[in-house]
């Protein structure tokens, strides 16, 4: 197939083959520490996406969580909102093609990301001319293990008000049309020390716990209040969710399907992994 968009990061931040993927997945499953219901019809949820060393158990648990019990039908679609943009960036978009992950590729529904595409003002990706990046990339491994057949829609989201309208039309487009979806926004919080220029208390144990029990707490809450717009503005006042557009639109998404509750799943840093001056938060939170 050649209207395939190979991956960037395979290989680097996450392993390059089906086995080692699989290895790594299931080594994930085992790890106690995130809770999620196994019987649970969850609808969308929020993923970090950091390499797997670092956050790659907590989305894992959150996308296996999705997919739901093993004889539940699948999605016809997945969505995955992600991509580093500041409030006047311009979304982007995939409509055709499919992307190469270690199971096998993905291919692109191109009936409502063509839709949404004529609807909107995208910039449209191509297999061949697109931005590398790690926000979706880093889920579509997960995605393609615990979805086989479904079909992908990866946006790319800025943190503004049009943001949350793609969201909601996605929605209406999704049920106008008959078609299942299960939505996933891609985020990590808080990017803290001398390496990100955003160190307010200083450094050592006082900031890691500042990161975790304030600023990092202060954005995961308004994800559990299911409030997109007070995410945003968060996001924006306090640097505490790097792509806060794509977690309110999956939010958005999801409260527009139907949802009304929220689950935490769990949180963790990359200080866990290597502790030092600057580090990254992580959450996992999902919606039903």
């Amino acid at each position: 197939m050649k209207n395939v968009r190979k991956p960037a990061f395979a290989g680097s931040w996450y392993p390059a083959s089906a086995s080692a993927c699989e290895k790594e997945i299931k080594t994930f499953l085992k790890e106690s520490r995130f809770q999620t219901d196994p019987n649970a019809d969850y609808m969308g949820g929020i993923v970090p996406h950091a390499g797997w060393y670092f956050s790659g158990s907590l989305a894992c648990h959150v996308i296996s969580a999705l997919s739901g019990p093993e004889l539940q039908p699948k999605p016809d679609v997945v969505v995955v909102f992600g991509m580093h943009m500041h409030p006047h960036s311009t979304p982007c978009i995939m409509t055709e093609g499919a992307w190469e992950t270690p199971f096998g590729n993905i291919k692109i529904d191109s009936e409502l990301s063509g839709r949404l595409a004529k609807k909107f003002s995208f910039n449209i990706e191509t297999t061949h001319h697109f931005t590398p990046d790690n926000t979706i990339e880093l889920q579509l491994p997960f995605i393609k293990y615990f979805f086989t057949d479904s079909r992908l829609i990866p946006i790319g989201v800025p943190p503004a008000a049009k943001t949350l309208e793609i969201g909601r039309s996605l929605a209406e487009m999704a049920q106008q049309s008959g078609m299942t979806i299960k939505v996933v926004g891609s985020t990590d919080l808080t990017h803290y020390g001398t390496n990100y220029g955003f160190a307010p208390m200083g450094t050592g144990q006082d900031a890691v716990d500042w990161v975790r029990n304030h600023n990092d707490r202060n954005a995961i809450d308004r994800m559990l209040a299911m409030d997109p717009e007070g995410l945003i503005a968060e996001g924006i006042a306090n640097q505490n969710a790097c792509c806060s557009g794509a977690a309110a639109a999956a939010i958005t998404t999801t409260t527009a399907l139907g949802t009304k509750k929220s689950s935490y799943v769990g949180y963790s840093s990359s200080y866990e992994k290597h502790p030092g001056d600057s580090f990254v938060g992580y959450t996992g939170i999902l919606f039903h």
